[in-house]
Order: structure tokens, then sequence, then C-alpha cells
């Protein structure tokens, strides 16, 4: 059994908020979050959809890599970016939608069997499985 953490220190009130994020990793050490970097276009900081998207990209290529080494084919790059949907609903938010888009240069497969290969990563990865609750999980596969 694996087990990883992160904390999170948060000061203020809502909207006028700040927090830091960090990791058990130290992959990030208090790093700022808040209002505006989450609901407006400050860069200064992160948000919980883009670590979420980040964290189902890595999930996914790993998955990926992994899957073509048990078809005995190697992986020689995979470039993955998720998009994540932070939608209004009622008086609230919801992740409604995850777009995943790689590409890949697997040499010696065909594009029927990447396809094939990507589709059961997308849904056997285990943050995929997290993410069960999102309404629409997308992925777009390209073989370079």
């Amino acid at each position: 059994m694996i087990e990883k953490t992160a904390n999170v220190h948060w000061e203020g009130r809502g909207k006028d908020g700040l927090g830091e994020i960090s990791t058990g990793t130290g992959a990030l050490a208090n790093y700022p979050y808040g209002f505006a970097s989450r609901f407006e276009d400050d860069r200064r900081g992160t948000n919980p959809e883009e670590i979420l998207g980040a964290a189902h990209a890595a999930c996914f290529t790993m998955a990926f890599s992994f899957a073509c080494d048990k078809a005995g084919v190697a992986t020689t790059s995979i470039d993955t970016k998720a998009s994540v949907r932070l939608s209004r609903q009622g008086e609230g938010f919801v992740i409604d939608r995850i777009a995943l888009t790689m590409q890949a240069t697997v040499p010696g497969m065909d594009n029927a069997k990447f396809q094939q290969i990507a589709a059961a990563a997308k849904r056997d990865c285990p943050l995929s499985k997290a993410l069960a609750g999102v309404p629409e999980i997308t992925l777009q596969a390209t073989l370079i």
C-alpha cells in the first residue's frame, strides 16, 4: 500500500484569503493559491484544478507507457496535456470536463493498437477511476 500526502494552510476569509500548498515530496513547498489564481488570471499562484489536471495527465501517461511495455513495445516520448473545466452550477462550481490530449512516439506500433492501448490507459489509470464522477473525460491521442 502506498500513501502520499499534501498539506494546505489558509489564512483569511474566502475571496480575500490566501493559501499555501505543500506536498510530501517537496515538489510544492508553500506554493501560493487563492481566489485570483483560481477564478481570475493571476498566474502567481496555482489552483486545485491545474494540480488535479497535472496529476491526471501524469497518471494516464505512466499507465499508457506501462501498457505499451506490457504489449512488448517501448515508448520513446509521450506528451500529455489535461484541461480541467470548472463550471458554475447553482450557487457553486463543478468540474464537468477533463480533456486529455496526448502525443506519443511509439516505434513499431500501428495506430489501431495505439488507440486501443490509449483508451484502456485512460479508463484504467487510478486517477481516471478516482475521477469517475466527472461527467466527461475525453482523450485525443495522436501517434507520432
